[in-house]
């Protein structure tokens, strides 16, 4: 299981030498963090399990660094989405740890390293193009502390491939599965595995695939049970989901 962000506060301050007031000024800052343009939830890990997420689109630079030192004083573990090389370099000359993922458009800071799942996600994609989300997603559930796979360029146009990696399909304990176009390979996993498959529509596709929205309701109409989908593009939020999915399954065995 992840570590838990008290306990390790906790720990931090019954092995240091700072005072009392100091003690309850960190534990203080734990529901939230005003800096005026944000509202930083140093409490999310503890709610949720991970720490909160950085999304960057309509953030400036300025902002971003503001709300990433805030959470590098609390030691957490910093995930930023929709992330550009601007930002990166800019919080590279700040925190050498930074990592960027630029195919994900994700930027990485790790203080705390996570114990990784026993369980095991698996991240699909239809075809070529859906790899940047497909990555979004791999890149954020690696991140969580989980065991993730890739399998791409599976689609429907050449089921040969897919059905020549049943045994993939078959060890992992949730899928993500990235398709634009017609969005048909959500289902076609889903009719094959005893699993959770969430499906990811993209934006990929021509004409009247209207930047996803055919896709999206394509999988939002499966025939396939069990199948979870999220909106266009949601790379990110659909390792969110598979990583709850899997501390549910992580519990499960510790008791």
């Amino acid at each position: 299981m992840k570590n838990n962000k008290l306990i390790r506060i906790l720990k931090e301050i019954k092995n240091s030498d700072i005072s009392i007031n100091e003690a309850l000024n960190k534990l203080k800052m734990f529901p939230f963090e005003d800096i005026g343009y944000a509202k930083v939830d140093h409490h999310r890990e503890i709610r949720n399990g991970s720490p909160e997420v950085i999304y960057c689109e309509g953030k400036t630079i300025e902002e971003i660094a503001g709300i990433t030192e805030k959470m590098m004083e609390m030691n957490s573990n910093i995930l930023a989405t929709r992330a550009n090389e601007d930002i990166y370099n800019h919080l590279k000359k700040v925190y050498p740890k930074a990592e960027y993922h630029p195919r994900a458009r994700i930027i990485t800071i790790k203080n705390v390293d996570l114990d990784k799942s026993r369980s095991k996600i698996l991240v699909v994609t239809a075809g070529t193009s859906d790899i940047p989300v497909a990555e979004e997603a791999y890149i954020t559930a690696d991140f969580m502390g989980n065991q993730v796979e890739k399998l791409y360029d599976v689609g429907v146009a050449g089921l040969h491939r897919l059905l020549g990696n049943t045994d993939k399909l078959g060890d992992a304990n949730v899928i993500i599965v990235v398709a634009g176009m017609e969005g048909a390979l959500p289902s076609v996993v889903g009719g094959l595995v005893d699993v959770p498959v969430i499906g990811v529509p993209t934006s990929i596709g021509y004409g009247a695939n209207f930047k996803g929205l055919s896709a999206l309701l394509a999988m939002l109409n499966s025939c396939a049970s069990g199948m979870g989908v999220v909106n266009i593009d949601n790379g990110f939020g659909a390792a969110y989901l598979a990583d709850s999915i899997i501390n549910q399954i992580e519990k499960a065995r510790e008791n």
